[in-house]
C-alpha cells in the first residue's frame, strides 16, 4: 500500500481575527462573500469560429458582513455616523484565519472599505439571545495573503 503522507486537517472557522484600521472590536461572525470576474463577450466580423470570445472583465467583490454582540464599544457606530454625515472615511483592513494556537495562517486584506449598511439588534422579551449588531462593509478589492 502506498504511503499517503501526513494528515492535514482543515482550519476551524471559529478562530479568526478582523482588523479594521482604527477599529478594535471582536466579532461573533464574519463573512467575506463572493468574488466574481464578469465575462465580456466579443466577436469581430472576420473571426473564423462562429462563436464569441470570452474575455475577462471587471472584478467585483461582495460586501463583507460583520456581526457582533452589542456592547458599549461604539467604534463601528461612530464610523457609520461620520458616513451618514457626508464625510468620506474609507479604511483598509484584514480578516485572518488562525490555527488552533491562534497563530494567523491565512489573511485576506481589503482596500477602501466603508460601512454601507448598519443593522441594529432585534429585541425579544421571551428569547435568551445576545443583542447582535450587523454591518456590511463595501470594499473595492480583496486579496489573499498566505504565510
Amino acid at each position: 500500500m502506498p504511503e499517503t503522507g501526513q494528515r492535514v486537517d482543515p482550519f476551524r472557522a471559529f478562530n479568526f481575527l478582523v482588523d479594521i484600521q482604527g477599529i478594535f472590536a471582536g466579532f461573533h461572525e464574519a463573512t467575506l462573500g463572493s468574488f466574481t470576474i464578469d465575462p465580456v463577450e466579443y466577436r469581430e466580423g472576420t473571426d473564423i469560429p462562429l462563436h464569441v470570445r470570452k474575455l475577462t472583465g471587471l472584478r467585483k467583490f461582495a460586501n463583507i458582513t460583520l456581526k457582533r454582540g452589542f456592547t458599549q464599544n461604539y467604534d463601528m457606530w461612530k464610523w457609520y455616523a461620520k458616513l451618514l454625515g457626508g464625510q468620506t472615511d474609507r479604511r483598509d483592513g484584514s480578516m485572518s484565519l488562525q490555527d488552533e494556537l491562534h497563530k494567523p495562517v491565512v489573511r485576506w486584506e481589503f482596500k477602501n472599505g466603508w460601512i454601507s449598511k448598519w443593522e441594529g439588534p432585534a429585541f425579544n422579551a421571551t428569547a435568551n439571545n445576545v443583542a447582535i449588531e450587523s454591518v456590511e462593509l463595501t470594499v473595492e478589492e480583496i486579496t489573499l495573503v498566505t504565510g
